[in-house]
This record gives C-alpha cells, structure tokens and sequence, in this order.
C-alpha cells in the first residue's frame, strides 16, 4: 500500500483475494467479483474491461459440459454405466476395487468428480455388506455342517462300541460326566470359533470398507484430469493460456488435452489401486483375485448388483438419446482439431479454425436437449385425447407434447452457476496482473531459476502446487498459479506448458485431508475413516501423481507439444485489447 506503483497495486488486489480465497471469509464466488471494484478503483483497469473478462469462450465450454453431465445424471444413466462395468469385472476384491476406479475415473471425466462419488459409494456400501453378510452366512454353515460330521463320527463310534460291549451295561457316574464334559467342550469350541471368525471378518470388512471409499474419491479426482471438462482447472489453465498468449494457435484443445491427459490418468490410476491394494488389503494376490471357481459369497454379492441392475429396466428413449448426443459431441471435440491433421473445423469454415472452437461444439450439441422429447413421438400421440375425437365437446383434454431432455428448471437448479463467476474471476485477476506490470516484474523476478535444469523448476513447483492445494480450493489455487508460472517461464524462455500442464494436474491431486475437496469429505463421511488413514494414503498418492505427470511431460508431452523449442507466440506477453 505504500508503494506508489501500479505493480504494487496489482500485488495488493492479488495478496487480498488469495487471502479471502483461503480462508474463505466470503463466499469464493464473491471473492471473485472483487476485481470489478479494485482494478477502477486503483486505476489498473476501466470497469468495461474488467467486466468483459467474465464471460470468455472458456465458460461457454464449461456451460456446455455441465448442461451435458446435468442430462446424464438427470436420466440416471451414469448409473446405468456404472453397474454394468461392475457386472463385468466381478466381485472378488482387487477387481471390485479396480472396477469402481474405472467406474469412477471414468464417469468424472464426464460429470463433476463430487456427483460422481456421492452416487459410487452408496453402491460400494451396499456390496460390501451383502459379501460381509454373506461370508457370515458361510461361516456359520461351515461349523454347523462341521458340528454334524462330528456328531455323525461320534454316533458311529458307539455303534462299533456297542457291537463289543455289552448294550445291557448301564454308564457309571463318572462317564455320563465325562460325556456331558465332552460335549459342553465341543459347543464352547465351536463358540469360540465362530467368535474368532466374527471378529477376523469384522477387521477385515472394515480395511476393505475405508480402501473401497478411498479408491473411489482418488479415482474420481484422478479421472478429472483426463479431459478438458473434467474439472474447473483444467478449463483455467486453457482461458489462462488463450489470454495471456492470445496467438497460441489453440495449442489447448479437448483433443491435444486429452493426448496428453488421458495416459497419465491411466498411470496414476493403475499405480494407485498397486498403493491402495497394498496398504488395505496386503498382495495376496490368489485371494484378492480369486482364481477358480467362484464362490457361493460371491455368486450371492453378484445377485446383489445384477438385481440393481435390472430394476433400472430396459434402456429408455431419453437415455438413448442423451448417450446418443453424449458420444457425438465428444467425437465432434475430437476431430475439430486433431492437431497431426486438419480437422472439420479449418475445412468447413476458415483455413485457420478459429471461428469454431471447442465451446462453439458444447452449446450447438447441448440445444438439442431441450429440442428433442423425452419419449418418441407417436403419430396419434398429439392433439386431443381419444374422448375428444369422437364428440364435439372441444374443452376435452388435450394430450400434451413430451417433454423434451432437459427443462431449463432443472438446469437452473443443478448448474453450479457460482464456478462461471469463479472463472472469471481469475481471467479477471490475469488481466489486471497484466496492465499493472505485475506479471512481468515477477517473471523478471524469478529469472534466477534460469540456472535451475527444467525438469527440477518443473517438480519443485508441482510440489508446492500440490501443498497448497490441501488448504486451498483447486480453483484459488489454479488462478493464482498459473499468471505467475506463465511469466516465469516467458522470462526464462521456457516453453509455458511444460510448467503450466503439470501444476494444473497437480491442482487436483488433494488427496491428504477431508477439507481438501468435496469427495475426500463424501469418502471420510462415508467410510468410517479416521484422518491419519487419508494422509497415511493421501500423501503416497501425492507422490505418485507428481511423480507421473512429470514423467509424462517430459516423455509424449515433451512429443506432443515440443517442449525442446521456446515458442513464437510465447514471445508476446501482452493480450490483445
């Protein structure tokens, strides 16, 4: 405050909202409109370009994602996915955890990571405790068919003893004891073993408990970062990148995010079920699999899911058509711009493919869900009801149209409307960086760690991403981030993404503590756990997720977007009035 320079205006509005965004004093969403009274009001910005910084390309996208992850779970069909991939991978324990982490990585592609779990573990909790019951089943079958036998041999016995000893000859005192001695032992024997059994069976339902919610609130925030819509920032680090280097040649898209994204989801996924087997449930790997033949436990679970399954009923026409407009505006995002050749949108509309992007596709493929019915339409279907057709009464009633996929009532109450503002919030707060200077006295402040190897700059701050993260939203943390590692690298000559893609990554690695995220909260609520159980996983998990998207960016992302060479368009600094 002391500092008559704009740079140090700029520092003040950044210090202060990242303080509000930690402590979260005021509601993030609010916290985000402070731009539209601070940048005027200090003289960085006029309110006109503030407020233009709210509403980007970016959050057309992001719209375009939730209005679709808004239909699937609306016709319940992420359920319907769900349960079919689990009837697939079985019950035994590896592939049942494995199974739900493919589920869940998969559906958080696609719907937040937070409707995700909530909708996974219900179903988790209820397998888990019919193989729990069934096992008790089991066990209690076993010592009773055990009981049987003995009291079979025991009858044998006297039978082969009578065919010696005289029948007539009456027990004395001390062998009807010793009887009664006999059988009291073997009840206690049998008490005691089931006992043991209960409790050995308890312990280990509980580990199985916390290691099945753990894998499906990770591999929900795993499976996040594979695609562009995945989660919020991911969709930050795009607006960050077209906005401070506005000629980047849409070096960020769906396809080329997704090529570098995806195989490192696989990674940290396969690597986290090793870590989460593991520690939960120890590599046994014959048990934990179940070679051979299944088991009466594990046929009696099957039925469990095969039973939820079929009360889903056969697939209806709304669900048909939301996969339907689902799968096509995917394959319509990946070939707008494949990157190793040109796609659709440079050969209908211009020779460069910048009239068309990626939120252009999103909100013309989401139309049709409010075009197209609910049920299909019948030729009799509409008009008046059968009644009114054959008199003349025209105040019959009238049969109405079905309604469409989705009403806009539902989208108003599902659409988490407070993230739009926090988006551009942070475009907001990368502008007003720019105007004031602040972006390029810090980069220039930082050229020290020129002297530093690149994979080294690259690890260190996705440690430290990865560390603030714990205490702040992946939100906060991404806008706050990202300006200041695109200067940085701009003053080193570094290429932008190779310190910008991993940090957004690790952004969503917030694995640690229950506040950290809205799915480690579900998990912890849900799973019976205890905090040092998240951080004794949390923080391998980390680990492995630093490690993998370094391994990644400086293997086919070193490829993919040849981080060898300081790129031409990373050389202007400056955005575009």
């Amino acid at each position: 405050m002391g500092m008559p320079s704009s740079e140090a205006r700029g520092g003040y509005a950044i210090i202060l909202m990242a303080l509000y965004w930690c402590t979260e004093c005021m509601p993030l969403a609010v916290t985000a409109l402070l731009p539209v009274i601070l940048f005027p009001l200090m003289g960085i910005m006029g309110a006109g370009e503030v407020c233009v910084e709210y509403l980007k390309d970016t959050n057309m996208l992001f719209i375009g994602g939730l209005l679709v992850a808004i239909a699937v779970e609306h016709w319940n069909l992420h359920k319907r996915i769900a349960l079919r991939v689990l009837l697939l991978v079985g019950v035994r324990p590896a592939l049942l955890m494995i199974g739900f982490m493919i589920v869940s990585a998969f559906l958080s592609m696609w719907i937040s990571n937070t409707a995700t779990t909530a909708m996974m573990l219900p179903i988790a909790q209820a397998v888990l405790h019919q193989l729990n019951t069934t096992e008790a089943h089991a066990d209690e079958r076993e010592l009773r068919a055990a009981g049987e036998d003995n009291l079979a041999f025991e009858l044998d016995t006297k039978q082969c003893k009578k065919e010696v000893i005289d029948e007539k000859k009456p027990d004395t005192k001390s062998q009807m004891e010793d009887r009664e001695r006999d059988n009291a032992e073997q009840v206690w024997d049998a008490e005691t073993s089931l006992e043991g059994r209960r409790k050995a069976r308890e312990q280990k339902y509980e580990l199985l408990t916390k290691g099945m919610s753990l894998s499906i609130c990770y591999s929900a925030s795993i499976g996040g970062t594979a695609t562009l819509t995945g989660t919020t920032p991911n969709l930050i680090m795009k607006g960050q990148i077209d906005k401070i280097f506005p000629d980047n040649g849409d070096v960020i898209n769906f396809a080329s995010w997704f090529g570098f994204a995806f195989p490192n989801m696989l990674l940290m996924l396969v690597l986290s079920w090793l870590w989460l087997q593991f520690l939960f449930m120890g590599f046994n790997l014959k048990k934990s699999f179940g070679c051979g033949v299944k088991s009466d436990r594990d046929k009696e679970a099957y039925a469990v899911m095969k039973a939820e399954y079929k009360k889903l009923g056969w697939m209806t026409f709304a669900e048909g058509a939301v996969l339907t407009i689902f799968i096509l505006l995917v394959a319509l995002w990946f070939t707008r711009e494949p990157g190793f050749m040109d796609g659709w949108a440079t050969a209908l509309f211009s020779d460069k493919g910048e009239f068309v992007t990626d939120g252009t596709v999103a909100i013309f493929m989401c139309l049709f869900f409010f075009i197209i019915p609910s049920k299909l339409p019948s030729f009799d279907g509409y008009g008046y009801d059968e009644k009114g057709k054959t008199t003349e009464n025209t105040s019959c009633k009238r049969v109405n149209a079905p309604p469409p996929l989705l009403k806009w009532e539902v989208v108003h109450e599902r659409m988490p409307w407070h993230i739009i503002l926090l988006l551009g919030g942070g475009f907001a707060l990368a502008a007003g960086s720019e105007k004031s200077g602040l972006s390029m006295w810090l980069g220039e402040s930082l050229t020290p760690l020129k002297s530093i190897p690149a994979y080294a700059i690259s690890l260190l701050l996705c440690l430290l991403v990865a560390t603030f993260t714990e205490c702040s939203s992946n939100t906060a943390t991404t806008t706050l981030f990202l300006p200041v590692l695109a200067s940085m690298a701009t003053a080193i000559k570094l290429h932008p993404l190779y310190v910008m893609l991993p940090c957004t990554v690790a952004a969503s690695l917030a694995f640690m503590l229950p506040v950290a995220t809205p799915p480690n909260a579900i998990a912890f609520s849900f799973g019976n756990l205890r905090v040092i159980d998240m951080v004794k996983a949390g923080f391998m998990l980390n680990l492995i997720g630093i490690l993998s998207v370094n391994l990644g960016i400086n293997t086919w992302g070193y490829a993919m977007f040849q981080m060898d060479t300081f790129p031409q368009w990373a050389n202007v600094t400056h955005g575009k009035p």
